[in-house]
């Protein structure tokens, strides 16, 4: 022991650096042999007990492979050490020329300094050789990092590591007993990453038949495997899951799912359609069926809107062009385009807000909201006035907005409407502080002035005057209130 510890303070106190002198050995050369000592010297602090790594020639061949075995027999022949000293003069023609040789130098026996033949090359032979390419060595890995791939980690160790973000090899689990300990481990953990990456492992070491029933009992971890399938889109194990669980809804659900992947439009109508028969909830099937509906609809007014706009016997298509088909849309975008490009239809046209309205059950202020919103884009005010006036049964009208006459104001001022329209439904808002507000911002001073004269607010009417400009109306009707 004693030797082993001078021979490695040795190594690391000494220098590789001398003076110079005239009679030096060729600098290159030179190098190389220093660079032989320094390896030699290392097979004494280096253990020798190297049985757990694998030994790789200079070609890069695992030794013991077919391809090693097959170039070291090609290579029985091989040229004596002294002849290969003797080409490395300076100045030498057959420098070039040296024959290429596989080397059967192993890491471990470099790293030693011993040869398995007399007539393997040496080290510094094989730097030497520029037929060669050479290869740096590398110093090998600390055995820490094959502890991880060759010790018997119990279940929960092995969770342990693999929670710590280490590379931990499951394979040794072969048993039915072991994997589902190691399952257990893992939900015990509570480490979704753990438990997603061992159900991965389990669903390629078992047959589903065994997998599924014992996930049957673990539900939190049969809840990360659906959502596992539902993310990588494994559809036909989802639903072999599923019916192996009895779940026939979601069978069903994930079998609607598909439609997604159709992109002709009626192939997917057909899929629909044949979806209608599933065992869903009444919930459920009443969607599917308004979904198949839609479909349906959207093809026949999609034929018949392209037709017009082709033969540019429509000015609304003409001065509006359409942006994108209304083919797969949503509902409510399918009523935005009715109550923009068919507002004055027939209720007994497919295209006809109203008969969408009926038909899917649209409630009154989704529609109210829509239909605003797309007739107010075309500037179309009288439209606006009559979609929120209604009429009692004594024949009366006034003005009536499910969604509340200030949403009405943002959406015409988003559209750019006139003061005077504005101010007409500002009016209309009952909330008082609401209402200034609104009037306020949107600069509708005639409605202000009246507000703050029904408040009889004297002082904050003299001050809003100011905000007006001079001798315009809203200055006289201020000075009007103000002096009466």
């Amino acid at each position: 022991m004693s030797r082993v510890r001078a021979d490695e303070e040795e190594y690391w106190h000494s220098s590789k650096f001398r003076a110079f002198t005239f009679d030096d050995e060729d600098d290159e050369l030179s190098q190389l042999k220093e660079s032989k000592r320094a390896v030699n010297s290392l097979r004494d602090i280096v253990d020798d007990d190297d049985d757990d790594l694998e030994r790789v020639s200079w070609s890069g061949e695992p030794v013991g492979s077919i391809s090693w075995s097959i170039k070291e027999t090609a290579s029985g022949s091989t040229s004596s050490l002294d002849g290969r000293d003797s080409s490395l003069q300076k100045g030498s023609s057959s420098y070039a020329a040296l024959p290429k040789q596989a080397s059967s130098y192993s890491l471990s026996s470099l790293f030693k300094g011993r040869n398995k033949l007399p007539s393997f090359q040496s080290l510094s032979d094989a730097l030497t050789d520029t037929g060669v390419k050479n290869y740096a060595p590398e110093l090998r890995r600390p055995r820490a990092e094959y502890k991880d791939y060759s010790s018997n980690w119990s279940p929960k160790d092995t969770v342990r590591r693999m929670q710590r973000g280490k590379v931990c090899s499951l394979e040794r689990f072969r048993s039915l007993q072991d994997k589902l300990v190691l399952l257990d481990e893992a939900v015990a953990g509570h480490d979704g990453n753990v438990i997603t990456a061992v159900l991965i492992f389990l669903k390629r070491t078992l047959r589903r038949e065994i997998l599924f029933r014992e996930l049957e009992v673990r539900q939190v971890a049969l809840c990360h495997l659906i959502h596992f399938l539902r993310e990588t889109g494994e559809q036909k194990f989802l639903l072999d899951l599923f019916r192996f669980l009895d779940r026939t809804e979601e069978v069903a659900l994930s079998q609607y799912r598909e439609h997604l992947n159709i992109q002709d439009v009626e192939k997917r109508r057909e899929f629909l359609k044949g979806c209608i028969g599933l065992p869903f909830s009444a919930e459920d099937t009443s969607h599917i069926q308004d979904h198949y509906t839609l479909l349906e609809r959207q093809i026949i007014i999609e034929a018949n809107d392209r037709h017009l706009e082709m033969a540019g016997q429509s000015e609304l298509f003409r001065k509006y062009p359409r942006k994108a088909s209304i083919l797969n849309m949503p509902l409510v975008t399918t009523l935005f385009y009715s109550c923009f490009y068919h507002y004055t239809e027939a209720e007994g046209m497919f295209s006809s807000p109203t008969n969408l309205k009926k038909t899917f059950k649209i409630p009154d202020k989704q529609y109210v909201l829509t239909a605003l919103a797309a007739r107010a884009k075309l500037r179309a005010w009288g439209d606006v006035d009559a979609l929120l006036t209604t009429k009692n049964w004594l024949g009366y009208t006034k003005k009536k907005a499910p969604i509340g006459f200030h949403r009405v104001v943002e959406i015409l001022q988003r559209n750019n409407a006139p003061v005077q329209v504005l101010q007409e439904y500002v009016r209309l808002v009952e909330d008082v502080e609401t209402r200034l507000n609104l009037a306020t911002k949107y600069k509708c001073h005639n409605v202000v002035i009246e507000t703050y004269r029904d408040l009889k607010d004297r002082i904050q009417l003299t001050a809003y005057k100011c905000k007006v400009e001079r001798g315009s109306a809203e200055e006289e009707k201020i000075n009007s209130i103000l002096n009466n």
